[in-house]
């Protein structure tokens, strides 16, 4: 079977937007201001698909829906680190990152008392009066 490429288009920005082989099977890619693939679709004989994605202020993925209704969602650290994972299925992935920034998977509750501790830390650095007392007039 014969599956090259024989078409390819492009949009102002070098961003691949549609591709067609000599088998018929076709792909389309639509893309954001910051080049972040937010939809596609793949067009086979055998099948069609599709997925719309979303990404937040770093360019990290952070929702993708799939047209099978597979879901997920992702949340990352400070450095751009994926700390969370979850589908619509019910299936949640926690994670931390070691000394050398390697990817250590934990509990939920783990996840919890970790984002606790940060929204204390916040809290605590803007608290300005730290000592209040009651003066007899």
């Amino acid at each position: 079977m014969d599956n090259r490429i024989v078409i390819r288009k492009y949009d102002n920005r070098r961003n691949l937007i549609y591709r067609k082989n000599s088998l018929n099977s076709e792909q389309w890619w639509e893309h954001n201001k910051n080049n972040n693939v937010i939809y596609y679709k793949s067009s086979t004989i055998y099948r069609e698909w599709e997925e719309w994605r979303e990404f937040d202020e770093n360019n990290n993925i952070i929702h993708k829906k799939c047209s099978n209704g597979s879901e997920y969602w992702y949340k990352y650290d400070k450095n751009n680190n994926k700390i969370y994972y979850k589908t619509n299925d019910g299936y949640e992935c926690w994670y931390k990152y070691d000394e050398n920034n390697k990817k250590i998977t934990i509990t939920e509750e783990e996840y919890k008392e970790i984002e606790f501790r940060a929204k204390e830390k916040e809290y605590n650095s803007r608290i300005k009066c730290s000592r209040f007392e009651i003066m007899e007039i």
